[in-house]
């Protein structure tokens, strides 16, 4: 175990491979890279989580070789700063993926942290936000109240088209995010390029399967069975001017995610036409355009240009941005504002 490094951490692509839905092309133009592999829809950046139920499949590997999980735990002031370890430990709080839906996904729901925690043994539920890249369709939320057996038998029976019938089709354009809270049903569609920023977990119910490489009543589930796990769904219908407090177009700064967001995670999208300076802290910066320069109160540096994702310790200062560029500022949640 090692000292977090005193410099920015330019992290390369970490894509899982044979996910069981399609893409990837975006994510491989967006950070300029060769390749014709499919199904790499998902580039998991500073990860210290696996794909559900696999060892070590996810986690995020520094430069230096050492995962970002181990040595994390090696440091954590360093890293985290002293703050956030006093009130969440070692836990970053924090997964972002760069997310290319090259085919619709299937409906799905995440659980929240208090059913993962009774249910599942874990430390963290997943909400999670969009900040949408290229935009379409997604379908979001029930637009009805619907029953338990309702959707057990929607599911049970895999009626495609009851259950996206049921639901809102929202059409979102870059710049725009969208907060998903725990247990909404969603599908984000075809062609839709995002950077997602989320508890750091794996944990997704499917509520739809069919047509898609996955055996959903074996591995749809997390282990626990259709019918426990379908509890974690929010069957509550929700009007569209519902739906609107959980977007926010073409927001920046702190007002990039809604407020509401803010006990999970915090995004900035950050314009910089000269000079910018950004408070020190453990974040993951997504370059969304441009290019510039970035140089921490320690005097160490870091090129910035579009496609790259930057990892910065807390230990090296505040940061100070330079260039023409745009940027999305990842963070965990600020310590005691957290769920």
């Amino acid at each position: 175990m090692t000292a977090a490094p005193e410099r920015p951490v330019l992290l390369p692509s970490n894509q899982p491979a044979n996910r069981f839905y399609a893409g990837g092309p975006k994510i491989r133009a967006f950070r300029h890279e060769e390749g014709s592999i499919d199904h790499v829809p998902e580039d998991w950046v500073a990860s210290t989580t696996t794909i559900f139920g696999e060892k070590d499949i996810g986690l995020t590997e520094l430069p230096t070789g050492e995962r970002l999980r181990d040595a994390v735990l090696g440091d954590p002031v360093g890293w985290l700063g002293r703050d956030h370890h006093a009130q969440f430990g070692a836990d970053t709080k924090l997964l972002v993926k760069l997310l290319d839906a090259g085919q619709r996904l299937p409906v799905h729901i995440h659980p929240s942290h208090e059913f993962a925690q009774a249910n599942l043994g874990a430390g963290h539920g997943k909400a999670e936000a969009w900040y949408v890249v290229d935009g379409g369709t997604v379908h979001l939320g029930f637009a009805r109240d619907v029953s338990a057996t309702e959707l057990s038998d929607w599911v049970q029976a895999q009626d495609v088209d009851a259950l996206l019938g049921a639901m809102h089709l929202l059409t979102v354009h870059a710049g725009d995010s969208i907060y998903v809270p725990p247990g909404l049903p969603h599908a984000i569609g075809a062609g839709v390029f995002i950077v997602e920023v989320q508890e750091p977990e794996d944990m997704s119910v499917l509520l739809e399967w069919k047509g898609f490489a996955i055996d959903g009543p074996r591995h749809g589930h997390l282990g626990i069975g259709v019918e426990k796990a379908l509890e974690a769904t929010d069957r509550q219908g929700w009007s569209l001017a519902e739906l609107e407090t959980l977007l926010v177009h073409a927001g920046t700064g702190g007002h990039t995610l809604v407020p509401q967001a803010g006990s999970y995670f915090r995004a900035e999208h950050r314009s910089v036409a000269g000079e910018t300076v950004l408070e020190e802290g453990f974040s993951i910066l997504v370059i969304l355009s441009g290019s510039g320069q970035l140089t921490a109160a320690n005097g160490s540096h870091a090129v910035l240009a579009q496609g790259l994702t930057i990892l910065t310790p807390h230990n090296i200062g505040e940061l100070t941005i330079t260039g023409e560029l745009t940027l999305l500022r990842c963070r965990p949640p600020m310590p005691d504002q957290a769920r």
